[in-house]
């Protein structure tokens, strides 16, 4: 038994010297052993309610609620200094708390950070003690002018909603304090299928001596061979290295999303003291007003979702398997594009669209007015800041990511033209001003803004243009001559769309498809979704000067202030479910569409008690025809047309159940699907 515990231990301690060679600086996760209460709780000895990191205090659904807690709570638990961290530096990493957050240490402040979607660190060496500490956040969610987003047609879940972290260095070091990024950024300058032109700059925090410091950074490609070193003396806390790779492996998208790893370490002499890893891609891009989007010199057609962090019982809470759970579903529907809406997202979903090769449009929290009486923007100095703030830290957290090749500005700020509304403060001043910082930071990429009001207001504000047009169910072709006229008034700018879309519910249904949006009042049927898409699409699909195309919403999500479909304080516009359990009818149509895979479709399987006997029968398939059978009796065979349905009409039913059955021929495969309909009369 002594030998096999001295076995252990040897192994280890092999184990930590080997980590230790390789990666100097210790990350250790403060998820778990956590509690909370009101801070109205205001006994010092109230009882904490145990948690784990990510939490909100806003996770549950609570149907016919008009409002929802925005308010402020007390994060504790306790912080372990060991004696092997004696002589290092120490760092509290947030990735997010939401909305407001003071953060202390033994009842000392050590920093207060204003947003709840960026990340944020602070240095705690010299507020901690050797054994156990206090760590305590007053986490706030309510409304405030001075931090963004001040409205929106979403909820904003109060809470330590992303993972928190201690870092653990040498006294130098490659610093996580600068906007809370990880230190390292590669400006990518001159690239192309021949070569990579680039700068890697690394930011440091130097505390030790200072003479012998060297940083060493590795450009390795994807098989981990080394394509290009280089080592440069330390003489400043901002370090640029020039490099060049020839003929390099493009980042390419779906195509091919090639990633290159980026190791720069810190020296002090021979000895490694620090080190952090990066990925990126080389990718070059453009887009013409007439011909869209260009991926490496190549149309590249943007289509997709935006996406809200917000899952059933969790609200913006996510676990990883959140993030694969969504990706899995957008890699399936064959989408090429996510706009992130409409705050930064979680650093996992950015790797995930790096490697997956899924083309982004990040954006800041400036948001309105999303069903509020307000528009989202009023002229105050706080309101500035938190923006200007915002903005960095979007910038400088996602600096390395190839995926992203849009930053946005703002959705839907609304402007007065004494007509239909009365605005608040004029934003465009400021609107400018947010682009000018985008290009001071990143000129490599586009700037854009999603607006519902004339664009006219908003030209030179940005790069790009794009559009939240939504039309009732069955006018959606309405979306393609209304784009033509925005693009002849656009002088020039390039021109898409950033939402459209209908609301679906799996348990509304109407056959048949006639009745209007007035009409249907909050109903949402499912059939109605699927026909909006359909005509929606038919019309987008055909502009090809559209440099994006992004379907609202991915899936269903909580906002309070929504009395439609079939809950209230629900968007019910998503694809999918809020659970993500149930793909909607309109899913299938875009992944008929959007993927080549084969696969069939059979529509309204959830529409299973009929009270009309002649009806449709439709399918979607990329697959060349269809055969529809009834109660076992063959109806028909036909060919899918341009945009991937087959529609059976004047299907008589029977009374009582009828066994609906559609195949399909894969070479020598069949795929069916099949429901039942029972006829009431």
């Amino acid at each position: 038994m002594k030998r096999h515990l001295f076995m252990l231990v040897a192994e280890l301690l092999l184990c930590s010297i080997s980590y230790a060679k390789t990666s100097p600086r210790l990350f250790i996760s403060l998820d778990k052993e956590w509690g909370y209460k009101p801070i109205t709780s205001a006994v010092r000895k109230a009882p904490l309610i145990p948690v784990t990191i990510p939490h909100t205090w806003n996770a549950e659904y609570l149907p016919g609620q008009i409002s929802y807690n925005r308010e402020m709570m007390v994060y504790k638990r306790t912080l372990t200094i060991s004696p092997e961290m004696e002589g290092k530096r120490l760092f509290l990493f947030f990735e997010g708390i939401n909305s407001v957050a003071d953060v202390f240490i033994n009842y000392q402040t050590v920093a207060h950070h204003l947003g709840g979607y960026t990340a944020f660190c602070a240095e705690i060496t010299d507020q901690v003690k050797k054994g156990k500490n206090d760590l305590e956040v007053w986490v706030s969610n309510a409304y405030r002018t001075d931090v963004l987003p001040i409205n929106g047609d979403f909820n904003v879940y109060g809470g330590i909603h992303r993972p928190c972290h201690l870092i653990v260095t040498e006294n130098n070091c490659i610093s996580p304090l600068f906007f809370a990024s990880s230190g390292v950024f590669v400006h990518q300058k001159n690239i192309s299928k021949k070569k990579a032109e680039f700068v890697v700059e690394s930011r440091l925090s130097l505390k030790g001596i200072k003479s012998n410091l060297k940083i060493r950074t590795t450009i390795l490609d994807a098989t981990g061979k080394t394509v290009k070193s280089q080592e440069t003396k330390v003489t400043d806390e901002q370090l640029n290295q020039p490099m060049t790779i020839q003929n390099p492996v493009l980042w390419d998208a779906k195509h091919n999303p090639y990633l290159y790893t980026v190791n720069v370490e810190l020296y002090d002499g021979n000895r490694l003291v620090d080190k952090v890893t990066e990925q990126t891609g080389f990718r070059y891009f453009s887009i013409d007003p007439d011909k869209g989007f260009f991926l490496n010199g190549k149309p590249y057609d943007i289509h997709g979702f935006c996406r809200h962090e917000d899952v059933e019982g969790k609200g913006s809470a996510l676990l990883p398997e959140d993030y694969d759970k969504d990706m899995e579903l957008i890699k399936e529907v064959g989408a090429t594009g996510i706009r992130l809406t409409h705050y930064p997202h979680a650093k996992r979903m950015h790797d995930l669209c790096d490697r997956n090769g899924i083309i982004l449009w990040a954006e800041i929290p400036f948001v309105g007015p999303g069903g509020y009486a307000y528009t989202g923007y009023v002229s105050n100095q706080g309101l500035h800041d938190n923006a200007r703030q915002t903005l960095k830290e979007l910038v400088y957290q996602n600096y390395n990511h190839p995926s992203i090749c849009f930053w946005g500005i703002f959705n839907e700020l609304l402007i007065t033209d004494e007509k239909t509304f009365q605005a608040y403060d004029n934003p465009v001043v400021f609107v400018k001003e947010l682009n000018s910082l985008y290009k001071q930071l990143d000129s490599s990429r586009l700037t854009t803004f999603a607006t519902c009001v004339n664009q006219t207001n908003y030209l030179g504000c940005a790069d790009l243009i794009a559009w939240n047009k939504y039309f009732n169910w069955n006018d959606g072709q309405q979306i393609g001559s209304f784009m033509d006229k925005v693009k002849a008034d656009s002088q020039n700018y390039p021109v898409g769309v950033s939402e459209y879309g209908f609301g679906g519910s799996i348990h509304q249904h109407r056959c048949p498809i006639n009745e209007s949006k007035a009409s249907l009042g909050r109903l949402h049927p499912e059939e109605f979704q699927a026909i909006s898409h359909e005509k929606n699409w038919e019309a987008l699909a055909e502009r090809s000067y559209l440099w994006t195309k992004f379907i609202w919403v991915f899936a269903d999500f909580q906002s309070v202030i929504r009395k439609e479909g079939d809950r209230d304080g629900m968007n019910d516009k998503g694809l999918v479910t809020y659970d993500r359990q149930i793909k909607k009818d309109a899913f299938y149509f875009y992944k008929a569409n959007w993927n080549a895979e084969p696969m069939l479709h059979l529509c309204d399987s959830r529409f299973t008690e009929r009270i009309y006997p002649i009806t449709s029968i439709k399918a979607y398939t990329n697959l060349e025809a269809a055969t529809l059978y009834m109660n076992g009796q063959k109806i028909g065979k036909k060919k899918r047309d341009k945009y991937n349905r087959i529609i059976w009409n004047n299907v008589i039913l029977q009374p009582g159940k009828n066994i609906i059955k559609i195949e399909v021929k894969n070479g020598k495969k069949i795929i069916s699907e099949s429901c039942i309909w029972t006829l009431k009369l």
